[in-house]
C-alpha cells in the first residue's frame, strides 16, 4: 500500500520495519494519524500498534534512530512515546478494555487486531495498516472506516451506547470531529449521544475543557455548540449558554433567540480572528441576558445592564472549566462589560469625553473590542448592516483622532497619589482617592489637559475645596 510519508515519517517507518526483522510481531499504522494521511492533513503524532509488547518495540525502535529523545514509559496505559524529527510516536500493545458504570478507567488486558480496533471510538479512527520489514503491507478496515471517511461520517465501531458509556468523552470528540472536518454524525450515533449525555458527569472538567477548546479553534463552533445543544451535553457544562436559547412573546412582542445569535456573532468573528480568548469574549458577550430579562409595555423586552451582569459571570464560567484565571480571564471580562460602548457611540455623535473614557478603558484591546462590536452585527437587513459598519469606521476614525491628540491608551494621571499625599502632608486616606479620581475625571471629561502642570494646579484646586492645606504649594517636586 501506499502513502504519502514525509521525510520524517518515513525515517520512523523505516525503523520499524528494520525492527521487524529480527523481531516478528504484527505492527500497524492506527488511529488518527491514518486517518489524518488519507484526508491529507498534516500530523506530528504517529500511532503505532503492536500485537504484543508496544514497549518494547519503542525500545528496539528508539536504539536506531539517533535523534531520539529516548523512551517515555506510561505503566498505567501499557504505553511508551519517543521524538524524533519533530515527530512524537507513540506504541501501544493491542489491548481489549472493560469498564465499570461508575468511571471511565478501564481494566486492560492483551488482545487481538480486532480487540483493540474495536474498542477506539469511529470508524474512521478505526483503521490500521500493517508495516512489514518489507514496508507497508494492507489495509485492515473491519468496520467500514474507509466508507465513513469517504462520505464524511462519525460513527461508532461498536453499538453507540456502549462506546459512549465507556468513556463519555467520546460524546465530545464526535461533536469535535465532525466540527474539525464538517463531517456529519450518523442518525443513531447521535440519538447514542443523547441517551448516554448524562454519563458526561463522571469526566474530568479538564478533560471536558480541551475538547471544547478544540471546537473554539475552528473555522465555524457554532456547528459545534448547536451538536453539544441538541444533543444534551451543553446544559452539563455551559448551562448559561443553553438558557439563551428559546424566544418568548408577550402581547404579540418576541425577542430574537440570543443563543443562535451570539452563535452568528462568534461565527462572525472567528472569520476576522483568531484569538482564542477574543472567541471566548463573543460566545460570552450577551451571557447575562436571560438573568437581566424584562418586559417593557412601552418598550418591550428590555436587557439592561446584561453586560455588567455578563461580566461578573465570567470569573464563576472560567473557573468551572478550568480555564485560566489570569490575564485571558481578564481580558473575556473586559470585552463583556464594555462591549456596548462602541456601540453607543455609534448612535450619536461620538464626543470627545466619550472616546477618552473608551480609550482608557479598553486600553491595548481597543481594536479587539471594535472587532468583536462588528461581529455583532447580526441584522437581517443588508442595508442596515451597512449603515452600521459605515458608523463604526466613522467611530475608528474618531478613536484614532482622540488618541492621537491625547495619547489617552494605556494611559495613567500625571499626578500620583504619592504626590498627593506629600503636597498635602496626608497618610493614605479617602481624601487622596477623592482627589486622585478628580483629576482623573477632569482629564477624561476634558477640562484640563492631559500634562503635569494644569493637573497639579487641579490638584491644589481640589484638596482646598476639601478644606486641606498644601505643605508647599509653590513646590511642583
Amino acid at each position: 500500500m501506499n502513502i504519502d510519508f514525509s521525510k520524517e515519517e518515513a525515517h520512523i517507518v523505516d525503523a520499524v520495519a528494520q525492527v521487524i526483522r529480527d523481531y516478528p510481531v504484527d505492527t500497524y499504522l492506527v488511529g488518527g494519524y491514518v486517518r489524518d494521511k488519507f484526508l491529507g492533513r498534516p500530523s506530528k503524532d504517529i500511532d503505532i500498534l503492536c500485537v504484543g509488547d508496544g514497549i518494547e518495540m519503542a525500545n528496539r525502535v528508539s536504539e536506531l534512530l539517533e535523534d531520539s529523545s529516548g523512551v517515555t514509559v506510561f505503566k498505567r496505559f501499557g504505553t511508551a512515546m519517543l521524538k524524533s524529527r519533530g515527530l512524537e510516536v507513540e506504541f501501544v500493545g493491542a489491548r481489549k478494555e472493560s469498564y465499570s458504570s461508575y468511571s471511565r478507567k478501564p481494566v486492560v488486558k492483551p488482545g487481538e487486531l480486532k480487540d483493540d480496533l474495536l474498542r477506539r471510538d469511529f470508524t474512521i479512527n478505526a483503521l490500521a495498516v500493517k508495516i512489514e520489514s518489507s514496508g507497508l503491507g494492507e489495509m485492515i478496515d473491519m468496520f467500514g472506516g474507509m466508507d465513513d471517511l469517504n462520505a464524511g461520517i462519525i460513527r461508532t465501531p461498536n453499538e453507540p451506547d456502549t462506546t459512549f458509556s465507556d468513556d463519555p468523552l467520546r460524546m465530545l470528540r464526535a461533536i469535535r470531529f465532525a466540527n474539525q472536518l464538517k463531517f456529519v454524525i450518523d442518525d443513531e450515533t447521535f440519538r447514542g449521544i443523547k441517551r448516554q449525555a448524562g454519563r458526561l458527569k463522571i469526566i474530568s472538567m479538564e478533560r471536558i475543557s480541551a475538547e471544547v477548546q478544540k471546537i473554539m479553534e475552528c473555522q465555524r463552533p457554532s456547528l459545534g455548540f448547536k451538536l453539544l445543544e441538541y444533543g444534551g451535553l451543553l446544559p452539563l457544562f455551559l448551562p448559561e449558554i443553553s438558557a439563551m436559547k428559546g424566544v418568548e412573546s408577550k402581547n404579540g412582542v418576541s425577542h430574537k433567540d440570543n443563543f443562535y445569535h451570539t452563535l452568528e456573532v462568534l461565527d462572525r468573528l472567528c472569520s476576522k480572528s483568531n484569538d482564542l480568548w477574543l472567541r471566548w469574549a463573543a460566545l460570552l458577550h450577551d451571557v447575562g441576558k436571560p438573568r437581566t430579562k424584562k418586559f417593557d409595555q412601552n418598550a418591550g423586552w428590555t436587557f439592561h445592564g446584561h453586560e455588567t451582569v455578563g461580566a461578573k459571570m465570567v470569573p464563576g464560567i472560567f473557573k468551572r472549566l478550568k480555564l485560566p484565571m489570569g490575564q485571558q480571564m481578564r481580558f473575556v471580562k473586559k470585552m463583556v462589560a464594555l462591549h456596548l460602548r462602541p456601540i453607543a457611540l455609534t448612535k450619536e455623535e461620538a464626543t470627545d469625553s466619550a472616546v477618552r473614557r473608551l480609550l482608557f478603558e479598553a486600553g491595548n484591546d481597543i481594536d479587539s473590542l471594535l472587532l468583536l462590536c462588528e461581529a455583532d452585527i447580526t441584522s437581517k437587513n443588508p442595508e442596515k448592516v451597512k449603515r452600521y459598519l459605515e458608523n463604526y469606521q466613522k467611530v475608528r476614525a474618531r478613536i484614532s483622532e482622540v488618541e492621537e491628540r491625547d495619547e489617552i491608551r494605556n494611559w495613567q494621571p500625571p499626578i500620583s497619589g504619592d504626590l498627593i499625599m506629600k503636597t498635602f502632608n496626608l497618610k493614605p486616606s479617602r481624601e487622596v482617592g477623592i482627589i486622585k479620581d478628580s483629576i482623573r475625571e477632569a482629564i477624561l471629561e476634558g477640562e484640563i489637559p492631559n500634562d503635569f502642570d494644569p493637573a497639579f494646579e487641579f490638584m491644589i484646586k481640589k484638596g482646598r475645596d476639601l478644606g486641606l492645606s498644601p505643605a508647599k504649594p509653590e513646590s511642583k517636586q
